[in-house]
């Protein structure tokens, strides 16, 4: 007679809103932080939501499941395992309807928080700022633009240098959205930064992402300019929501950064012209050695293009972390994460 099959050996099931999702995640068409974190929520809610989970294992199995779908669309985005531990750490309940009821609750509670952090970050970062104060900015991040914009909100008159950001000049993007603002603004490019620091009374950043020592990643750049800042007595300040917060730095995890396609510093055209000696140099050459073998052997791998997408700034560097839940010095961000995430020492999706 055969046994009836043990239910913990079916494959889990996710709900094709979060396959969907996924997709979306791994392709870009769903991109930047908080629009990443959220949509992550709203799937899990949905799979809740719309799960036929005979029991509360097999409920909790299929959320895990699809936690970890969306998980591995690009585990280095620091918002998206953020928002799946949010939601997960929330899943409470005996049955599967108190289990869906508190996903789903949780869910909406951190899609919710997410919407007003922006605002609540920017006025917290707004008490910093004087009347007259000039920021000096680097790349674009809507957190950091959301402390001048409240700033302006309560009367102050805020005057901003924007360092262009090469090699995509984000701070383009950042200069027209403080002009539309009407915000005074010059844009300097990169390497002028230290000579324009004696006009500046902050420098003002976001974060891709910051560690638990309190080390904030970057775009390139943000690290020389904090050391500039510190040798100049300028006080430097990271705007960051706490979905930005890397709570796997807590157990020895180290930031991965990112490198970005060579084209984006040397087109096709430029590599070329950088190899490829005129005539005239070429025969000068032949001339002196003799033998154009070595020249004819060269390869294009003798010249190399790095890109790397971030830098890591120190917190010796840094004054004040700000976020939607207050101001902290870098070196106390660790306790903010563990009152957020608890001790990281298995992900939710893989227990």
């Amino acid at each position: 007679m055969d046994s009836d099959p043990d239910p913990n050996l079916n494959p889990p099931v996710v709900d094709p809103a979060v396959t969907s999702t996924a997709d979306d995640i791994a392709a870009m068409r769903i991109r930047g932080a908080a629009t990443i974190a959220d949509a992550a929520a709203a799937a899990l809610a949905t799979q809740a939501e719309r799960s036929e989970a005979p029991d509360p294992a097999a409920f909790e199995r299929d959320l895990r499941a699809g936690a970890r779908e969306l998980y591995e669309t690009r585990p280095t985005a620091v918002s998206l395992p953020n928002a799946l531990r949010y939601v997960l750490r929330g899943m409470e309940g005996e049955t599967v309807t108190a289990l869906r009821a508190s996903t789903i609750e949780r869910a909406n509670r951190f899609r919710t928080e997410l919407e007003q952090a922006q605002s609540t970050l920017g006025e917290i970062g707004a008490n910093r700022l004087r009347d007259g104060d000039v920021v000096l900015t680097h790349c674009h991040s809507t957190d950091a633009l959301a402390c001048i914009e409240a700033a302006l909100e309560s009367g102050k008159r805020i005057e901003a240098i924007v360092k262009e950001t090469r090699p995509r000049k984000q701070g383009h993007i950042t200069a027209r959205q403080l002009r539309e603002l009407g915000v005074p603004v010059t844009l300097i490019v990169d390497n002028a930064a230290r000579r324009y620091l004696d006009e500046a009374d902050h420098v003002l950043v976001g974060a891709d992402s910051i560690a638990a020592d309190g080390s904030v990643i970057n775009k390139i750049g943000t690290s020389g300019l904090a050391v500039n800042a510190r040798e100049r007595g300028v006080p430097v300040m990271v705007a960051a929501q706490t979905i930005k917060l890397h709570p796997d730095t807590m157990t020895g995890h180290t930031v991965a950064i990112e490198m970005r396609d060579e084209q984006e510093v040397l087109s096709l055209q430029e590599r070329a012209e950088i190899e490829s000696p005129s005539e005239e140099s070429e025969s000068r050459s032949t001339a002196v050695d003799g033998n154009d073998d070595e020249d004819s052997s060269r390869s294009e791998s003798d010249l190399t293009v790095e890109n790397p997408a971030f830098d890591v700034t120190p917190p010796r560097y840094i004054d004040a972390i700000v976020t939607e839940r207050g101001q902290f010095p870098p070196e106390s961000i660790v306790t903010l994460m563990r009152e957020l995430f608890g001790e990281t020492t298995a992900e939710p999706w893989e227990e």
